[in-house]
């Protein structure tokens, strides 16, 4: 009952803290992992014994030991090929580092075997080796034979551990073949650039969409303005021809007066005639 309540704060504290990985993390395969392992072995679980507080195991209830432990392995068949660490099959040594953590768990059991990566601290300890924050310990399965048989091409296996068959044409292979890891990097290179072209391509359609916007928006207060000032004119014009209709029949006083004017010198003239 301890051991579960101690791991639902476990789950709860995880998802407190959000266990973040980088922005541009991709999954690898096991295959292209292995590629990056320090220590890759096969080997059977002999017994577990609990851990105490340590650098590796930090929890704010560090003194629950029953979290964690460390497990002591025997090897069953030699290091793969690539290892950093050189040791025979029949070798036995602890793997510290297991337990329950707040984003994550690494657990075996004993009496069962499984393919570990493992890596070295500064303090010669062994522990499991996350490789692109992914598990680093693999149960005996089928699968898990065939996918990790290769690495294991140039080694002895204690009596009745078959993982492998061995064919000349491996090391030829071995010699010829691409990392996988640096493969798959450069296509996670690709695929950020892709990203990264993506968000741009995102942010000129963006911008764009709103150019076209401020663009309609010029246009329709174009014609607005276009409309105002046609009926503007037309308004002015209909009120200015009525004026021009009137002033056509009207006299101005000037021209009456210039009328009488000539009345009365044809008055005079003809008086003068007649005298």
């Amino acid at each position: 009952m301890r051991g579960t309540f101690a791991l639902l704060l476990i789950t709860c504290a995880g998802g407190i803290l959000g266990c973040q990985l980088p922005h541009d993390w991709r999954p690898q395969t096991e295959a292209c992992r292995a590629e990056l392992a320090e220590i890759i072995v096969y080997a059977r679980v002999l017994a577990m014994h609990r851990d105490s507080y340590s650098v590796y195991n930090y929890l704010p209830w560090q003194y629950d030991t029953e979290l964690f432990f460390s497990a002591e392995i025997e090897l069953l068949c030699d290091q793969a090929w690539g290892s950093m660490l050189e040791v025979p099959a029949g070798s036995r040594f602890n793997v510290t580092g297991l337990g329950y953590f707040p984003c994550y768990s690494y657990s075996v059991t004993e009496n069962n075997a499984y393919y570990f990566f493992l890596r070295m601290d500064e303090n010669f300890s062994i522990m499991p080796h996350g490789v692109n924050f992914q598990d680093p310990i693999f149960p005996d399965t089928p699968e898990n034979h065939r996918i990790f048989a290769s690495l294991f091409q140039f080694s002895n296996c204690t009596a009745g551990t078959q993982v492998h068959t061995y064919t000349p044409e491996w090391e030829a292979q071995e010699d010829s073949r691409l990392l996988c890891s640096t493969v798959q990097k450069a296509l996670f290179e690709e695929e950020e650039k892709v990203r990264t072209l993506s968000q741009k391509v995102r942010f000129l359609e963006k911008t764009n969409n709103h150019l076209r916007d401020k663009v309609k928006n010029m246009k329709r207060l174009l014609r607005q303005s276009k409309r105002e000032t046609k009926d503007q004119t037309h308004h002015l014009k209909q009120i200015h021809e009525p004026q021009v209709a009137d002033n056509g029949h009207q006299h101005h006083p000037q021209q009456e007066t210039t009328h009488n004017q000539d009345k009365t010198l044809k008055k005079v003239l003809t008086k003068k005639l007649k005298d």
